[in-house]
């Protein structure tokens, strides 16, 4: 193991490069709308991984490294950031400021909708048997 020197400036700062990729990757399959900065649609994406600083996606359309993008992402909004990395239909995006990837993660609606209905409610005390 070589030893760094201590006298040499830090190559990334907290959000440079290295730290910025070391960002925990949350597995998951969502998908967003690409648009560009201007709001022009640039297609959709099945978004593979997210983390607080990018994603990994496959897309509808080809991109180069440093393209600007916006990406809509369920539970989060609009975030903006450029292309990383372009492989084919896949992409890599650094986004521009952090963002929680578990919100994504969240449901879109509040907790209401996953109540029974009322009409499908028992009446309480309407079960009950008699020996």
């Amino acid at each position: 193991m070589v030893a760094s020197d201590p006298t040499a400036p830090p190559q990334d700062g907290p959000e440079g490069g290295e730290a910025r990729r070391a960002a925990k990757r949350d597995s998951l399959f969502l998908l967003a709308v690409l648009t560009d900065e201007a709001g022009a649609s640039r297609g959709n994406a099945r978004v593979r991984n997210l983390s607080e600083t990018g994603l990994m996606a496959d897309c509808e359309l080809s991109f180069r490294a440093g393209d600007r993008l916006v990406v809509h992402l369920r539970g989060i909004g609009e975030v903006a950031g450029a292309v990383a990395w372009a492989n084919e239909s896949r992409i890599g995006m650094m986004f521009d400021h952090r963002i929680n990837p578990q919100a994504a993660r969240k449901p879109v609606t509040g907790s209401t909708s996953h109540q029974v209905p009322d009409h499908l409610r028992p009446v309480p005390g309407s079960f009950r048997f008699r020996r």
